[in-house]
């Protein structure tokens, strides 16, 4: 499922605490984002229509939670960076990160030692 930048904010603050009002939503969003209550709504009946997001109510107050799991959506926007960014090639995609500057030493330590526990998983290893 394909997840709008504006529907991404409003989904990572359902996946930090659920159940959530549209009130409480909009009292976790980043300082920076200024929404009218009324355009967190729209978003909210937004998911709600692509499945993403349940509502219940509870006495006249929207509930809202999230039906679709953070993991599926992250790899579902993953494939879709692979795909448009390098032409769904790994191995390119894996050495630009690998080579990228703005990785931390820690960052590309954790990289090789994932990479490094998948082989192993798979026996892949040439050792």
């Amino acid at each position: 499922m394909k997840l709008t930048d504006t529907e991404w904010q409003i989904m990572n603050c359902l996946w930090e605490r659920y159940p959530a009002t549209a009130r409480g939503i909009s009292e976790r969003l980043p300082k920076e984002v200024k929404w009218a209550y009324t355009t967190i709504r729209t978003l909210l009946s937004r998911l709600v229509d692509k499945g993403a997001v349940r509502e219940y109510k509870q006495g006249i107050t929207s509930q809202y939670e999230p039906v679709l799991k953070q993991e599926d959506a992250q790899r579902s926007a993953f494939k879709t960076l692979l795909n448009q960014a390098f032409d769904g090639a790994f191995g390119p995609m894996l050495h630009f990160l690998v080579n990228d500057q703005s990785l931390t030493d820690t960052q590309r330590q954790a990289l090789a030692e994932a990479l490094e526990a998948q082989s192993k998983k798979k026996g892949d290893s040439h050792d």
